[in-house]
């Protein structure tokens, strides 16, 4: 009996790690698709609301969900912090400190990271310019990140169960 209850709970503990997997792959292209809305919303603020920094960031993590909100909200926070950070260090450290609450890669991240050496520094047509090509880059990854749900998501789910029928069959 107690062998068939730890061969049930292998069971479920190797399908639910294979699901989580796959729903960290379909998790990436929606939060890339957030992340580019966003930038979208920010070049908004910036190019035709002359919205100051601080706040066109408060704005647009209000426009997207978590956990991508959350990383403008606190780009936000720490450039009006009493820190005195300039708006490079605020971002890099949001950038830093959130990201690992989001599905994204390191690939995207520093294309952030580069937007962020770039925007509160220049004139607003240089920001804009900035803003469009990080976007340029995003979707260029989104697809890339399409490619790989549709090639691995399945894959996932499926090896979650079948690594786990082999354990079960290894114990008896």
């Amino acid at each position: 009996m107690i062998k068939l209850l730890g061969a049930v709970l292998i069971l479920f503990a190797g399908t639910m790690i294979g699901f989580q997997q796959a729903a960290r792959l379909a998790a990436r292209p929606r939060q890339l698709r957030q992340l580019a809305h966003a930038l979208q919303r920010l070049e908004t603020e910036i190019g035709y609301g002359h919205t100051p920094l601080p706040e066109a960031l408060d704005r647009t993590a209000d426009a997207v969900s978590e956990p991508l909100a959350e990383l403008f909200r606190d780009a936000s926070d720490r450039v009006r912090g009493p820190e005195g950070l300039t708006f490079r260090e605020s971002w890099e450290q949001a950038m830093t400190s959130g990201w690992g609450s989001t599905a994204l890669r390191q690939t995207e991240q520093s294309v952030l990271l580069r937007l962020g050496s770039t925007l509160g520094i220049s004139d607003k047509e240089d920001q804009l310019k900035h803003i469009h090509l990080a976007l340029l880059q995003l979707k260029a990854e989104e697809d890339s990140a399409r490619e790989d749900q549709t090639r691995y998501e399945k894959m996932w789910k499926s090896l979650g169960v079948l690594i786990a029928v082999l354990v079960v069959i290894l114990m008896v």
